[in-house]
């Protein structure tokens, strides 16, 4: 599993892209794609609602599982994956590129956030 070096990750095992004129893409790891299984169903928080680092804001379901989306950042959603609400299967076939799962326009970033190789130590 290679973690891309740009981005920056969460202890939940989300990831985060630098910020583009304020807002930053956020997904689901490839460690988290493959410990949930095959992703079924998203849901994703919607244009205009406000996300807090740490909290849920949506939903991954799997074969397996029902897990919990925390964002890792404080900030506006600007955009939603629709791609990815109308074919899940996204999230395991492509976790780091067409299946991110909403942008942000970011207020604020936490500190704890992980670089690539933290993050690859962290996930074992």
């Amino acid at each position: 599993m290679s973690n891309p070096q740009q981005l920056r990750y969460s202890k939940e095992h989300e990831w985060l892209s630098a910020a583009d004129d304020g807002v930053s893409t956020v997904g689901i790891t490839e460690h988290a794609a493959n410990a949930l299984g095959d992703v079924v169903y998203v849901q994703l928080p919607e244009v205009g609602d406000t996300v807090t680092a740490g909290e849920t804001c949506g939903e991954l379901e799997s074969t397996k599982s029902v897990s919990d989306l925390y964002s890792p950042v404080s900030g506006e959603v600007v955009e939603a994956n629709q791609d990815v609400v109308d074919d899940p299967s996204l999230v395991n076939s492509a976790p780091f590129e067409g299946g991110w799962l909403f942008k942000v326009r970011v207020a604020q970033e936490p500190k704890d956030l992980l670089s690539a190789d933290e993050y690859t130590e962290f996930a074992g």
